[in-house]
């Protein structure tokens, strides 16, 4: 099992307001959401104008269907003409992975 997680620092056109930041964040959250059956956020920047950023998570069997699925959500906001990808961090986990960034027990035993 693999998980791709993707952050995109946004800075969005002529906006004024929190409303109609949220006017243009949430639809494009959603888009993202309908279209690639992703979870997606937005996660930082709230309470400023004009910066967003969105998160978004995958789970796949393999790899390079998340590496596609998270790289396809990054053309999907840079196509928007509203908004401009400041930067984008992608990263992606193996259930093999080293634990060492998991906090908590690593596995739960069940008994019936």
């Amino acid at each position: 099992m693999w998980t791709g997680t993707g952050v995109f620092d946004l800075l969005l056109g002529d906006v004024r307001s929190l409303k109609e930041k949220r006017s243009i964040v949430r639809p494009v959250v959603a888009e993202l959401r309908r279209r690639y059956a992703v979870s997606a956020a937005e996660t930082g920047h709230l309470d400023l104008h004009r910066r967003t950023q969105i998160g978004l998570a995958v789970v796949a069997a393999d790899r390079a269907h998340c590496v596609e699925v998270v790289q396809a959500c990054e053309r999907l906001l840079s196509r928007r003409p509203e908004i401009e990808v400041l930067s984008a961090r992608m990263r992606y986990l193996s259930d093999e992975d080293s634990d060492e960034d998991m906090d908590g027990p690593r596995s739960v035993a069940r008994s019936e």
